[in-house]
């Protein structure tokens, strides 16, 4: 085992394991100073209410894949592409994955308190068209989608593929129903947005 694929398999364990720790921390901080939550799930059985699920088990797997593996080989298990599975690649793989991260973590404290996790249509907050947001609509999905395509490279395989089909499947189809939510709610001005910004470039 090279010294990059150790590092690289330790460094994804401990990754999603922080990420994990990082937005339970965040949420709970953010509930007990404002007093309801920012993380919704929509109407059960709704596309909303499918799409978090669906997140949550890919995530939970994740996490448990990435942090198995520094203990036990399951690497035959998962399908890996050992022509993808080079040490250039692992890297790369790495960096996008803290590229991501910075990103993501950047547009939600820009976001501040307006941040949320889903469509909250009770403490709906303002339109934030400033920042990153005056060159995507969607910047936080966007850092989203190319840390699914860092955890990709930084383990090719069968399950990193899936879980990057399933996850940008489901990112592109939750832009949709909080767009459409977004114009509901800020009606003109965010009609005004639409036409000004991309939905993602």
């Amino acid at each position: 085992m090279g010294s990059v694929e150790l590092l690289v398999r330790y460094f994804l364990g401990i990754y999603f394991l922080m990420i994990g720790l990082h937005y339970t921390s965040r949420s709970l901080g953010l509930y007990d100073r404002m007093r309801f939550s920012h993380i919704h799930y929509g109407a059960r059985g709704s596309g909303t209410w499918w799409h978090r699920h669906v997140f949550n088990i890919f995530r939970a797997s994740i996490l448990g894949v990435c942090v198995v593996r520094i203990f036990v080989d399951i690497d035959r298990w998962l399908g890996v592409f050992e022509f993808l599975y080079q040490p250039p690649v692992l890297a790369a793989g790495a960096i996008m994955l803290l590229a991501s991260f910075s990103l993501i973590d950047y547009v939600q404290a820009y976001m501040h308190e307006d941040w949320r996790s889903g469509i909250d249509n009770a403490n709906r907050g303002h339109l934030i068209t400033s920042g990153p947001f005056s060159r995507s609509r969607n910047p936080l999905f966007l850092g989203i989608i190319l840390g699914q395509l860092g955890f990709f490279l930084a383990l090719p395989s069968v399950f990193s593929l899936v879980c990057l089909g399933v996850g940008v499947l489901v990112i592109l189809r939750q832009a949709l129903a909080e767009e459409k939510a977004l114009g509901v709610v800020f009606g003109e001005e965010y009609m005004d947005y639409l036409k000004r910004v991309p939905r993602w470039f």
